[in-house]
Order: structure tokens, then C-alpha cells, then sequence
């Protein structure tokens, strides 16, 4: 005998996923005009069918991927300090990074671990990775991008040390220039007690243990 299950009648209506965006009109509209005049100097049809919306597209792209020009990391940061009397290391660790080389206006991807230890107030673990996101989402530099990852954190919380490394893949070394597909770049910074060899050492330990199966 077969048996047929049915969803049970609902009078709700379905609710569908809407995709929620806001962008400032003008700059928009500008931003969708040089792509099209990109196209075009590039040797395409911007009227073409499969381009009709590409520059529309690619406004709404670049406006996401540098949305952190609109985030405030330190009101981040702020949003959720609590106080608290621990004062061990805290490590939040792979933390997935995009963001845009400023040279070449091409991605860099990676991980970020970032450690501080508290003195006196602790901040929400998600607002650390709220934070390298507003830094990331806009023309970087790998380097610059670590200092200010850690500046932020240590001019926000008045820790007893921050911690910073980056490893990331440029598309700029991968798909132009020296072309070298499996470079990696990385890049630290350290504040306080961190630049102390010992402490400093058991972070790039925690960081490297694979500590959750």
C-alpha cells in the first residue's frame, strides 16, 4: 500500500525570501554608467543580451563589496563590551576574509585569527568578526588592513594585548603579474602582551592546533 503525506492546509500565505538592498540612487546610476563605458572600451556590446544588466550588476556588487566605507569598527566593538574579570587569552580564529587589493581593484581572500586578552571588560566573539569585515570591505592593502584590525580592538577595549594574523591569496599575484597560483601571504601584528615571545608563542600554537574534531 502506498502511503501519500501532505503539507496540512494553511490559510498563511508562503513567505518567500526577498532580497533586501539599499543603495544611494545617484551614485548608483553613476557607478552603472562607467561600467557600461567600461564594456564598451573593452570591446563589447553593452547591449548585447547577456550584458543588457551587467553594469547594473557591477554597481551593486562593488557597493557590497565595500559597504565597510559605511561601518563605524569601534561602535561595533562597543555595541557589546561587557565587564568581566577574566584576563586569559580569547582567540576567534579563521575568520573568512574578502576584500579588494587597492592597486588592482582584484580580490584577496583568506582567514583572519585575532586574539586579545581582556582587562576588565570582554566584547562579543561576533563582533570581532563584525569588525574584520568593515575593515575588509573596502580598497585594501593586506598590511594596512591587519594594523587596523588590531588598532581597533586595542583603542576600543584597552586590552592587556591584541593579536592579528592574516593569510591570504591574491588574485593579483595568481591571475596577472607573476601569475603564482599557490602563494600565500601573511601578515601579524601584536600589541601588549603579545609581543612577549611566550605569549606570543602560545597564540601561533592555539591558532595552528586543531583543537575541534
Amino acid at each position: 500500500m502506498k502511503t501519500q503525506t501532505t503539507r496540512p492546509a494553511s490559510s498563511e500565505p508562503i513567505k518567500r525570501y526577498t532580497k533586501m538592498e539599499v543603495f544611494d540612487e545617484e551614485n548608483l546610476n553613476f557607478m552603472v554608467e562607467n561600467y557600461r563605458k567600461i564594456l564598451e572600451h573593452v570591446g563589447e556590446d553593452a547591449d548585447r543580451e547577456g550584458l543588457i544588466k551587467t553594469p547594473l550588476r557591477a554597481a551593486k556588487a562593488m557597493h557590497f563589496l565595500t559597504h565597510g566605507y559605511q561601518m563605524d569598527p569601534e561602535k561595533i566593538l562597543r555595541s557589546a563590551m561587557f565587564k568581566e574579570d577574566y584576563r586569559e587569552m580569547v582567540i576567534v580564529k579563521d575568520i573568512e576574509i574578502y576584500s579588494m587589493c587597492e592597486h588592482h581593484m582584484l580580490p584577496f581572500f583568506g582567514r583572519a585569527h585575532v586574539a586579545y586578552i581582556p582587562n576588565g571588560y570582554i566584547v562579543g566573539l561576533s563582533k570581532i568578526g563584525r569588525v574584520v569585515d568593515a575593515f575588509a570591505r573596502r580598497l585594501q592593502v593586506q598590511e594596512r588592513l591587519t594594523l587596523e584590525i588590531r588598532d581597533c580592538i586595542q583603542n576600543t577595549l584597552n586590552p592587556l594585548g591584541v593579536a592579528v594574523v592574516i593569510e591570504a591569496k591574491h588574485l593579483c599575484m595568481m591571475m596577472r603579474g607573476v601569475q603564482k597560483q599557490n602563494s600565500v601571504a601573511t601578515t601579524s601584528a601584536f600589541t601588549g602582551e603579545f609581543e612577549n615571545d611566550r605569549t606570543r608563542s602560545e597564540f601561533i600554537r592555539l591558532v595552528a592546533a586543531n583543537l575541534i574534531d
